[in-house]
């Protein structure tokens, strides 16, 4: 069960360090409720958007072979909701309490994940090429609009295993299956947020037995800590990112879409 009930998210948007501590030694923190329903119910709407007028799958197909399709005709961050949440002040300082003042924004994906959905084997999303050290933070927000219950596939995470260097797919072959000292994440709020480290190793582990649920809206929004370059994930990073720049989004703190933070795009083996 998810042991958010021990873990209050204080309203003056300070962490207590019971929650510091936490994800210093296991690599996550939970905020039941976080985003206001406002804000959830305006991300829920663009994100049917996404989904039913082919956006996301135009999106995929830009990132996956860019000679033939060029730039995707609408991103994510260009979403009104979406854009809001990338430089979501609250979600900003969460961020800034974890890994300092001075973050670069990574990427953000959307989704409306169907209750048919396999499960997604074990893994870790740290972008470093080879995998040498943990001396940076990188931090995946994990959004879950519509919350989780009985009804969704869940989120799976091995705490403590942030602090390993290890290879995205050390632990894929393992499936989906149950791994000891594991954290099942199954009972969440509408609007709850998962701030996970993201060398943390973590599953989406559908409903057991062919059972079918419902729609599970998921956002996943990422960033890194400035010091190193990092690798870029979506071969128009820089695009991503002057639009991000032009839109006005994260105003007043200049690291969160500077490119000097990033390597040139190659595409994964």
């Amino acid at each position: 069960m998810t042991p958010y009930a021990t873990l209050p998210f204080a309203q003056t948007l300070r962490l207590s360090a019971e929650q510091t501590d936490r994800f210093a030694l296991q690599g996550y923190v939970i905020l039941p409720g976080f985003l206001p329903d406002e804000l959830t119910s305006r991300l829920r709407d663009e994100a049917d958007r996404w989904v039913d007028q082919g956006l996301r799958q135009k999106s995929i197909a830009c990132a996956v072979d860019p000679a033939t399709h060029g730039l995707p005709p609408v991103m994510e961050l260009e979403l009104p909701a979406h854009g809001e949440l990338v430089g979501y002040e609250p979600l900003l300082d969460v961020l800034g309490q974890l890994m300092g003042p001075d973050f670069v924004f990574h990427h953000l994906h959307s989704d409306r994940q169907r209750p048919d959905l396999p499960g997604k084997p074990w893994h870790h999303d740290y972008e470093q090429r080879p995998q040498t050290d943990r001396a940076h933070t990188m931090i995946h927000t994990l959004h879950y609009l519509d919350g989780l219950d009985a009804s969704t596939s869940s989120l799976v995470v091995l705490p403590g295993s942030h602090l390993e260097v290890a290879e995205k797919d050390a632990r894929a072959h393992l499936g989906t299956g149950e791994l000891p000292g594991e954290v099942v994440i199954d009972e969440l709020p509408p609007g709850s947020t998962v701030v996970v480290h993201s060398a943390l190793f973590h599953a989406r582990r559908a409903l057991p037995g062919g059972q079918r649920g419902k729609d599970r809206y998921f956002i996943d929004a990422s960033y890194c800590q400035v010091g190193p370059v990092w690798p870029p994930v979506k071969p128009y990073w820089r695009h991503m990112l002057r639009r991000a720049q032009e839109l006005g989004l994260g105003e007043g703190r200049p690291e969160l879409f500077a490119e000097r933070h990033f390597t040139e795009y190659t595409r994964p083996a």
